[in-house]
C-alpha cells in the first residue's frame, strides 16, 4: 500500500529526518527541535490509519509534517483527509512547506492553534495521533476518547521514552473499560487504544 512511496513524499522525509537527525546533536532548543517519530513509527501509524474505521483522522502536534506525511500515504490509500492541530508558527510554517514539497496538501487540513480549543468539536474520531507536550496529553485524552468511533484508535507518542511523565494519561487508558490499550514497543514507545464502546 505504501510501497513504493511517492519520491516526492520520499525526498521530503529524508530531509526531515536529516534535520532531525541534526537537531539531536547540535543543541538545538528543544522547542526548536524537531523531535519527530522515526520511521518505523510512521510506517505503523500508517498502516493503522488505513485500516481505521469510517470517521475523522486527527493529528496532534504536527511539528514539521514528518508524521504527518505517513498519515496522508494512508488517506491517499483509502481517498480520505486529515486535521493536524500545531501550536507553533514557526512549525506551522516548515509544515505548509513539508506539504506543499511533499504534493500532499490535498489530503491536509493543517489548524494552527491549541488543539484543545477544537477537539470536542470533533466527532466519530477514527483515529488520533497524539505527540505534542506531555502536559497537554490528559486534557487531549479527555476531549478524543469520548469523541472516538466504535473502533477508532487513539495512538499516544513516548510511552516509554517518556513514561514517568505520561503516567497518569498511561494508568487511564490501560484501566479504562471504553478502551482496549496496550504499549507498543515501537520507536520511543506508542499508547494503542481502540474503543471497544459507544457509551461516555
Amino acid at each position: 500500500m505504501f510501497n513504493p512511496i511517492p519520491t516526492p513524499v520520499l525526498n521530503r522525509m529524508r530531509q526531515l529526518e536529516a534535520q532531525d537527525a541534526r537537531d539531536r546533536q547540535d543543541g538545538t532548543g528543544r522547542l526548536q527541535r524537531l523531535r519527530q517519530i522515526p520511521p518505523e513509527t510512521g510506517k505503523f501509524l500508517a498502516i493503522l490509519a488505513a485500516n481505521a474505521p469510517a470517521g475523522n483522522i486527527i493529528e496532534i502536534g504536527t511539528s514539521a509534517g514528518y508524521s504527518t506525511l505517513w498519515l496522508a500515504l494512508a488517506c491517499r490509500a483509502n481517498g480520505r483527509t486529515l486535521a493536524t492541530f500545531e501550536i507553533l508558527p514557526e512549525k506551522v510554517k516548515l509544515a505548509t512547506e513539508t506539504f506543499s514539497q511533499a504534493g500532499v496538501s490535498d489530503v491536509i487540513t493543517l489548524v494552527y492553534g491549541d488543539a484543545r480549543q477544537h477537539l470536542a468539536g470533533i466527532a466519530d474520531v477514527a483515529f488520533c495521533f497524539l505527540d505534542a507536550e506531555k502536559e497537554v496529553y490528559g486534557d487531549c485524552y479527555d476531549l478524543v476518547v469520548p469523541n472516538l468511533a466504535t473502533g477508532g484508535l487513539l495512538v499516544a507518542d513516548n510511552a516509554i521514552s517518556h513514561g514517568d511523565a505520561m503516567r497518569d494519561v498511561l494508568d487511564r487508558a490501560l484501566q479504562d473499560p471504553r478502551l482496549d490499550a496496550l504499549i507498543v514497543p515501537i520507536g520511543k514507545g506508542l499508547l494503542l487504544g481502540r474503543r471497544v464502546t459507544i457509551n461516555n
